[in-house]
Parts: C-alpha cells; sequence; structure tokens
C-alpha cells in the first residue's frame, strides 16, 4: 500500500531535536531582547540635562550603563555595522561570527561539549572574544573596527552623561543590581 499525498502524524527524533532547539533559541532571543527598553525612554528629551558637577557625571554612568545595557550594546553593534559596510569581507567575517556567536554562546542551555568534554563557559566566552577581534582584525579594517568601537563607546558614554536616573523606573530586583553594578 502506498501512502503518497500523506501527511506524517509523527516527527523524526532529529526533527523533535530540531524543532526543540529552534523553540529554545527563539525563546532565549526574545528573553534577551526582553532586557532592553524603550527607545522612547532612552531619547526622552526631557530627560536630558547637564550634570550638575563631576561626581554627578560619574554617578550617572553606571546606573544608565545598567539600565539602557542592551540599547547600548546594539547601538556599539550597530555602529560597528555602519562601518563595516565599506568592507564587504570584514561585513562577511562579522555576520558569520555574530552567528558563531548565537549558537556557541547565546543560545546554549546546555555546556558545549568538545571530544566528549565539557567546556565552561568563561572558557567559551575567552575562546570566541580572541576569534572575533582576531579574525576582524586580520580582514584589513583594523583601523576602521577601532574607530567604530570608539564612536560607539563615546555615543554611550555621552548618553550615559547627559541621560538623567531620577525618572528611570526599576523594581526591586533591578536596584538591587543597579546598586550591586554601581558599587
Amino acid at each position: 500500500m502506498t501512502n503518497y499525498g500523506t501527511i506524517p502524524t509523527s516527527y523524526s527524533p532529529t526533527t523533535t531535536s530540531n524543532l526543540e532547539f529552534i523553540s529554545r533559541a527563539k525563546q532565549r532571543i526574545k528573553d534577551g531582547l526582553s532586557t532592553r527598553r524603550p527607545w522612547s525612554t532612552m531619547f526622552n528629551l526631557h530627560s536630558f540635562s547637564l550634570p550638575h558637577g563631576l561626581s554627578d557625571a560619574v554617578s550617572r554612568i553606571p546606573t544608565n550603563l545598567s539600565f539602557f545595557q542592551m540599547n547600548y550594546a546594539i547601538v556599539l553593534l550597530f555602529v560597528l555595522f555602519l562601518s563595516l559596510l565599506w568592507h564587504p569581507i570584514s561585513l562577511i567575517v562579522f555576520v558569520l561570527l555574530m552567528a558563531a556567536w548565537l549558537f556557541l554562546y547565546f543560545l546554549r542551555d546546555q555546556p558545549l561539549l568538545v571530544f566528549g568534554r565539557a567546556v565552561n563557559g568563561r572558557a567559551v566566552l575567552g575562546v570566541m572574544a580572541a576569534v572575533t577581534v582576531a579574525l576582524l582584525l586580520l580582514t584589513g579594517a583594523t583601523a576602521n573596527i577601532l574607530v567604530a568601537v570608539l564612536i560607539g563607546a563615546v555615543l554611550v558614554v555621552v548618553h550615559a552623561v547627559l541621560r538623567r536616573t531620577d525618572d528611570l523606573f526599576v523594581d526591586e530586583e533591578e536596584i538591587d543590581a543597579l546598586t550591586y553594578s554601581a558599587s
């Protein structure tokens, strides 16, 4: 008897595990992006003012860095991406490295196994950071990358200094995290 035109009712184990991985990956991306603050909160014009002094400026930086951490990461990556538009090889390497970061570091919920041994998350972070820096620097866009990172860092620090922190609404867990990161 032939089964042409029928839809299978069960999935193979590999299909099921692939679907589970994709589902977990989507959930982890959503969870990571959920820490992003609304751009309207970040760029609320009424919340910008010059600091009253050096101590006020210095105290704003860690609070804003903690509160807008994901937004700042997006800004920095966007500036880096824009700078690589004129270096297509570097841009391709950057995109491939982002995929590697996603699969090897950000989307992993189980330890990475290499030759049957579990690899520590810190080791994966260190190796991925070193490989990222080495590959991007080998693409010939060294000055471009360094300038882009510097511009992104300046944008982040300027925003962190000028953005008042008295109107940032956080829950008690975030207050504890902000207090801990500031000290």
